[in-house]
């Protein structure tokens, strides 16, 4: 008799959820991948775009250009980031632009001679062709694909942070807001670094933003250069700028909590 109610209740329990319908389906969908044709270097490039819930084409937008921005990377998080500070902080309502990598290594860092790197990384060292694809390709199809304002972010991590460093110094002009977290500097024998002093001297920071953070759980180069780099740009004329040195963090968890800590500096809560 018990095992006849066991059955009874479980058919009863199965019918219940069988009979449970769909009333509706519609894609989720928090904005656009797009491949665009690259004459720069010579590729097809593909970019997740994340536009701001009930966007609207003829308002404008600011802009956040996230290295590494894949999909599998952190495209998504930092999506979630900017919508949070969107809406607990003053944060405008900002399009997120993710560029997917080909090859990073041969992207964010720029030539050197050091055999040891050569040999480790043979295809290092073509960071000037993709600076030209952002600043003669990819800013531009932007611009002219949506309505954009003056305010615009780099992020980058690692390789990425160093090749953000890079853009600061050679082409501060491209963007407003420098985020560098746990830079690559030690990349060419900390090259950048060590000229870098000469090379801000030489231009115009007035507006700009920069902000660096390192790990308190990175290696301790890391550390020191994050340290050193942020020194010098701080004690440039019309820069405003921070750090962070996050002492939970570790190379591959740092990038959430930095980019949150940054935001919390850009931006004061609504409530």
């Amino acid at each position: 008799m018990k095992k006849l109610l066991s059955l009874f209740a479980f058919c009863c329990v199965a019918t219940t959820f069988a009979q449970t319908e769909t009333i509706s389906q519609k894609p989720l969908t928090i904005g656009e991948i797009k491949t665009i044709k690259s004459a720069v270097l010579n590729e097809n490039r593909q970019i997740n775009i994340y536009l701001p819930q009930g966007y609207d084409k003829d308002k404008s937008y600011s802009v956040v250009y996230l290295l590494d921005g894949s999909l599998g990377e952190d495209f998504l998080h930092v999506v979630g980031l900017v919508q949070f500070f969107n809406l607990m902080y003053t944060m405008p309502e900002t399009i997120v632009v993710g560029i997917e990598n080909v090859d990073r290594k041969r992207d964010f860092t720029f030539h050197t001679d050091l055999k040891e790197l050569t040999d480790k990384y043979p295809t290092t060292g073509h960071s000037d062709d993709f600076i030209r694809f952002l600043e003669t390709e990819l800013l531009p199809y932007i611009k002219s694909n949506y309505k954009t304002t003056n305010e615009n972010y780099l992020i980058g991590q690692s390789l990425g942070g160093l090749l953000v460093g890079e853009i600061l110094l050679r082409k501060p002009q491209l963007f407003s807001h420098y985020l560098i977290v746990s830079p690559s500097l030690w990349w060419d024998d900390e090259s950048l670094l060590k000229n870098a002093k000469v090379v801000v001297s030489k231009n115009d920071y007035k507006g700009k933003y920069v902000y660096v953070s390192a790990g308190g759980k990175e290696d301790k180069i890391m550390q020191k250069d994050a340290d050193v780099f942020y020194k010098i740009i701080a004690a440039t004329k019309g820069v405003k700028s921070d750090f962070a040195l996050l002492s939970d963090e570790d190379h591959g968890t740092i990038l959430h909590q930095s980019l949150y800590k940054a935001f919390t500096k850009l931006f004061k809560p609504r409530y």
